[in-house]
């Protein structure tokens, strides 16, 4: 059974699974005061993020008993939750970076989950399910989350984490109404 996450939970979750590392921070969700903190704390609770020693080159999210740089990272677990596993990634060349590529003298963590597919454009290529999700969104109507779900076979907590980012990504402006006979609509705009 997959934990019930919250909107915030799914972006950062969501992003940090989408990242070669799959390393939480820099986290690129918005809350005001400590709310990030607390989503954070909670992700740890439910094991869906761990720390993990720092590298160089890393955004610490604390320091350790012995003052060493701990950094999170998505678990085994948060993939899993996403509905999200190795088939699920576009063909074509998005392996992970190796250590030597990265830019950095310490290698990731071992057992550090590999992400399916890197972030970024190549992402939303012609004809695959971001780029037909964000066309529904650009159509006049727009689309609701449940008519994106089904359309593209996506789980309604994964529609909404792909509307969040992938937008953000492609640089589209979203908004959302709540429109009589579907619920609320969610228009993009570039």
């Amino acid at each position: 059974m997959r934990p019930k996450l919250s909107d915030s939970q799914l972006v950062v979750l969501s992003t940090a699974c989408q990242r070669p590392d799959a390393y939480v921070l820099p986290v690129t969700l918005t809350l005001k005061g400590n709310a990030i903190g607390n989503v954070l704390k909670s992700l740890i609770t439910k094991g869906l993020i761990e720390e993990v020693p720092g590298r160089p080159d890393d955004t610490i999210w604390r320091y350790g008993d012995e003052g060493e740089p701990l950094t999170l990272r998505a678990t085994s677990a948060a993939f899993a939750a996403l509905g999200i596993t190795p088939g699920d990634a576009p063909q074509g060349g998005n392996e992970a970076p190796s250590a030597e590529g990265a830019g950095t003298d310490a290698a990731p963590p071992e057992d550090a989950p590999v992400a399916p597919a890197a972030a970024g454009v190549q992402w939303a290529r012609k004809g695959d399910k971001q780029a037909k999700m964000i066309e529904m969104l650009k159509a006049p109507e727009g689309a609701t989350v449940s008519e994106i779900a089904e359309r593209l076979g996506w789980q309604p907590h994964t529609t909404r984490a792909a509307i969040s980012t992938q937008t953000r990504k492609a640089g589209l402006a979203v908004t959302s109404e709540k429109v009589d006979g579907r619920g609320r609509v969610y228009k993009a705009a570039s």
